[in-house]
């Protein structure tokens, strides 16, 4: 019986290593909300506009130089899409991204802008995880998963080592807790990973909150069939990973969701207080503290995931 690899802590430093050696830190700015000082991770100002170069960086860079000529496979509705598209243009690699249909334009055509092939499917009626399985199947291809994986997991970590390092030096102290927006839960669990000590808050649109569900349940449930529609595209994951789902359930992760207007307001404020423009699903664990769901606390550190936007929709949202 093969025994699967697992994420470990010295694989996020690992990874956190790796990622300092190409892009710069993304910054930590301090903003007040109801009198307390809290810290705010841009990964909205990475190179590709999200988190998601991080584990992509990490995944690829570990693939033997004799398998890279036959690329890697991926399914995203975007973002990770992009940050894959991004590394293997870096390393030289071919990458196939299995995307949505209804993926916003302004993703897709980043990810076709970074060289890489882009497959269509109906996320309704159709499985990314089969469509893709094959394709890296006929194509001797490596399967680059969002978040089920150890490698992604460790590469997204890295953002919290970061953290560490940054909360220090802009005066938070110590890091007593992390907010973070939580799709498959790659870079929630990379957090923890990196910050033992931190308590971590995932936030996750209503409707999608299948993680919140399955932390509660205590085993993996799956979105429902009749999930509401939602503007946070990149947070629409149909079901969580054992990988992601155990490293959260270990750490006892707090688990929230917010709604479409809770989110809005968020891109709102950011816009306003922080001049960052945030994707609707990059806002959401700034959705919990202003909407009072997340109770407001020193030492709390909000991730803003990412900022691949729709200008069209964005507008709406600022104007709201």
């Amino acid at each position: 019986m093969t025994v699967r690899r697992q994420p470990t802590r010295a694989g996020v430093r690992d990874a956190a290593a790796k990622i300092a050696a190409i892009v710069p830190p993304t910054p930590l700015f301090v903003q007040r909300i109801n009198g307390v000082d809290i810290g705010f991770k841009a990964e909205c100002l990475q190179p590709m506009g999200a988190f998601k170069l991080r584990g992509a960086w990490h995944r690829l860079t570990a693939i033997d130089a004799t398998q890279r000529k036959y690329g890697v496979v991926a399914f995203s509705s975007g973002n990770h899409a992009q940050g894959v598209a991004w590394a293997a243009k870096r390393l030289g690699m071919p990458a196939v991204i299995v995307m949505p249909a209804d993926a916003p334009a302004v993703k897709r055509d980043s990810t076709l802008a970074l060289g890489a092939e882009v497959v269509s499917y109906d996320r309704r009626s159709e499985s990314r995880e089969k469509i893709a399985a094959n394709l890296a199947a006929a194509r001797g291809a490596v399967l680059v998963p969002s978040f089920d994986d150890p490698w992604i997991i460790e590469g997204q970590g890295s953002c919290g080592v970061e953290i560490g390092a940054q909360a220090a030096a802009a005066g938070l102290g110590e890091v007593r807790r992390v907010v973070v927006p939580c799709g498959g839960g790659g870079l929630a669990a990379g957090i923890a990973l990196a910050l033992p000590e931190a308590a971590i808050t995932i936030v996750e649109p209503q409707g999608w909150d299948d993680m919140r569900r399955s932390l509660g349940a205590g085993r993996i449930e799956p979105v429902a069939p009749d999930a509401p529609p939602t503007a946070c595209d990149a947070l629409m994951t149909p079901e969580v990973s054992p990988l992601t789902f155990e490293v959260l359930a270990r750490r006892g992760a707090e688990a929230l969701a917010v709604g479409e207007a809770e989110t809005a307001a968020a891109q709102r404020w950011a816009a306003s207080k922080l001049r960052l423009v945030v994707e609707p699903g990059g806002a959401v664990a700034l959705a919990a503290l202003l909407s009072g769901k997340r109770a407001v606390e020193p030492g709390t550190v909000v991730v803003l995931s990412g900022g691949n936007v729709d200008l069209d929709a964005y507008a709406r949202a600022l104007t709201a």
